[in-house]
């Protein structure tokens, strides 16, 4: 079987990127390898072996198009008020939260931010299949 490893996401300010990721979600540097027309940046936390590629294409100063086709990140946490009011208390500016109800009970309660490059992650509470 396949394992899948991590998700690369290409930035402008790879300094901001860093910051952003290991103030928002704890995602330190796991490593990093310096290119002559780019820069790559793995980020990870202790709590799994999933990764962020954090990709900077050198000389690059116009922002990325997302278009239509690009989804989102997703990250689970133990509460989404809480986590959502600190992210809010770092200067960050998270969506509200929200719950999605299937026959009657929960089924996720979540909240989106984006990232400084306009990348959207869904911040989902710890609950049912979101473990």
């Amino acid at each position: 079987m396949a394992k899948i490893i991590h998700v690369m996401i290409r930035v402008i300010e790879i300094e901001r990127a860093i910051d952003f990721y290991n103030k928002a979600f704890g995602l330190k540097i796991v490593g990093h390898f310096d290119f002559d027309d780019f820069e790559l940046v793995y980020l990870r936390n202790p709590e799994n072996d999933f990764e962020v590629e954090l990709t900077l294409n050198k000389g690059r100063a116009t922002p990325y198009s997302h278009g239509d086709g690009s989804g989102h990140l997703a990250v689970c946490v133990d509460n989404c008020g809480a986590e959502r009011d600190r992210l809010k208390g770092l200067g960050f500016e998270p969506g509200e939260v929200k719950e999605f109800l299937r026959d009657g009970k929960l089924m996720a309660r979540f909240f989106f931010i984006q990232d400084p490059d306009g990348y959207k992650i869904e911040v989902l509470e710890r609950h049912g299949r979101y473990w």
